[in-house]
């Protein structure tokens, strides 16, 4: 029996992707340490004043010379928008990489990503969440005490994005964390939905229901 789940990875192009970013980096590195060792070093601090001494009588006038006029000091402030521009094109270069390579991984046909948010405070405290699709375990997810506080102000995950062939599905949840009493609490949900030519997205939801002071699981289908 065929597995669900396709290889979709085009293990070339991936590569090669990995490859070109790493040497991107590699080359903007180089490049800001080049600017950086090129710029004139730090003026010398003033030193401290010497106690006054007397002077000699002044010279005759056609047998002093001028003063030599001090040097300006150097201006580094184009040089730091250089570095600070290269940096900023690195990191909107690993960007674009990770969203292309995110593409020929999941393309869009085959993709299907799973939404996880909390609407709870009284009667359920997450810890751990985990995913089965057609009875295999694609994910086993433990929270931290910070990302259960953004999920509670209203954040939404995206906890799992994989691959899946064209047809029916089923994909199974466990939440456990603590309930009513501080309690060890753990519940399941299911779903069977149809995978069609195009991304699919699903979003596992956790309520507080007032009615029977519990929590309520339920999965959703954005269709």
């Amino acid at each position: 029996m065929p597995d669900a789940f396709t290889i979709c990875e085009p293990g070339r192009a991936v590569r090669a992707l990995r490859r070109a970013a790493g040497a991107a980096l590699a080359l903007a590195l180089l490049a800001a340490a080049q600017l950086a060792a090129a710029a004139p070093p730090p003026a010398p601090a003033p030193a401290a004043a010497a106690p006054p001494v007397e002077t000699p009588p002044p010279a005759p006038a056609g047998d002093t010379a001028a003063p030599a006029p001090a040097e300006p000091a150097p201006d580094t402030r184009g040089l730091d928008e250089q570095v600070q521009g290269l940096k900023k094109d690195v990191v909107d270069l690993n960007r674009d990489l990770f969203v292309l390579e995110e593409e020929l991984l999941f393309p869009a046909n085959t993709q299907v990503a799973v939404f996880l948010s909390v609407d709870v405070g009284s009667f359920f405290a997450l810890d751990s969440v985990q995913l089965k699709i057609d009875r295999k375990e694609v994910i086993d997810y433990m929270y931290t005490p910070r990302e259960v506080e953004a999920l509670l102000k209203g954040g939404v995950q995206r906890l799992y994005l994989g691959n899946l062939k064209v047809g029916q599905h089923e994909l199974v949840a466990f939440f456990n964390g603590k309930g009513p009493n501080q309690r060890p609490y753990k519940r399941g949900a299911s779903i069977k939905f149809e995978k069609g030519i195009g991304a699919k997205y699903l979003e596992l939801k956790i309520d507080d229901r007032q009615r029977k002071l519990q929590p309520e699981f339920e999965i959703r289908d954005w269709e």
